[in-house]
């Protein structure tokens, strides 16, 4: 038992440590929040591999997400964004996964696609576990020359398309039990430790950070989660994600809400089609600042679940 704390201490420790670093490339306070550098909503609950590398495989099922999500307003070239992930558990405490995201805001076509390895290792006989993970991406930048209103062949445009594409990397780690999931992740290693902005997939995150605890219950409600996350974001203050995950009829559905110091909110809902296949629906609207100019966004998801 004295053992088994002592891994405990050590791993919030070392979580501790990222929480530092990260704070150290950017002093930040929660007033001058960026409101449009907002993740994928699947990430909080349905999808926690998007976040943290260390989510790869986490349980013995393999899963396979797609989702789409649009500004609602009829600005042309409003962003849209495509993300699609896959992960599962290898053997051997090994997990692994690839995730892929495509962004199109104007001209600009933006396509991440990484592939993940992670590792779980059993701190007791009670479903106690530490979880590693780290994935290595190449992140592709281009103009669309279809959509440029104005000469294709400037050579400012065509200077942008030749620009190298970027190799990045994410480090992420969690403790889990039967009721804590506690997690810590550098979503690019590459911007955070240099003077360079490198934009990742989500809108220039360097670290991710997230506590939740699951209420296990026996009624309509099969479970309540709530959960904060932070984000620390380059160029920007952070955030705070507050938010709670309802389980209803024996996890056939869920309904889930978070409040965002940027100045949203999200709510949405889940539930099965089939045995293995979930629709998630969501939508997160913008409360101050930007609100004038967009009307929020919608955001779908399909999960397929197999042998979990």
């Amino acid at each position: 038992m004295k053992y088994f704390y002592q891994k405990i201490f050590v791993s919030l420790s070392f979580a501790s440590l990222l929480l530092g670093s990260a704070a150290k490339v950017q002093a930040q306070t929660l007033s001058r929040a960026g409101a449009l550098l907002d993740p994928s909503s699947t990430q909080y609950f349905q999808n926690q591999y998007l976040a943290n590398p260390a989510m790869a495989g986490i349980d013995t099922g393999f899963h396979f997400n797609a989702a789409y999500r649009r500004q609602l307003d009829g600005i042309d070239g409003a962003p849209t964004t495509k993300f699609f992930s896959a992960d599962g558990y290898i053997g051997s405490r090994i997990g692994g996964g690839i995730n892929v995201m495509n962004d199109q805001a104007g001209l600009l076509n933006r396509t991440r696609v990484a592939l993940t390895y992670a590792y779980h290792l059993p701190l007791s006989q009670n479903g106690n576990m530490l979880h590693f993970g780290l994935s290595l991406g190449m992140n592709f930048q281009r103009i669309d020359y279809s959509k440029v209103n104005g000469d294709p062949n400037d050579p400012s445009v065509n200077a942008f398309n030749r620009r190298d594409d970027y190799f990045e990397a994410d480090y992420g780690m969690a403790y889990t039990d039967q009721h804590w999931t506690i997690q810590a992740a550098l979503p690019n290693i590459r911007s955070t430790f240099s003077n360079k902005d490198y934009v990742g997939a989500d809108g220039g995150v360097i670290f991710f950070s997230g506590v939740s605890y699951k209420f296990q219950l026996e009624s309509v409600f099969s479970s309540i989660e709530p959960k904060a996350c932070y984000r620390s974001i380059k160029g920007y203050d952070g955030i705070v994600d507050l938010g709670v995950n309802l389980g209803l009829l024996q996890q056939k559905l869920n309904v889930l809400g978070l409040y965002h110091t940027s100045g949203t909110y999200t709510v949405g809902a889940g539930f099965y089609l089939l045995d293995a296949v979930r629709l998630n629906l969501m939508y997160t609207k913008q409360s101050g600042g930007y609100k004038n100019y967009t009307d929020g966004g919608f955001e779908a998801g399909l999960t397929l679940d197999l042998f979990k």
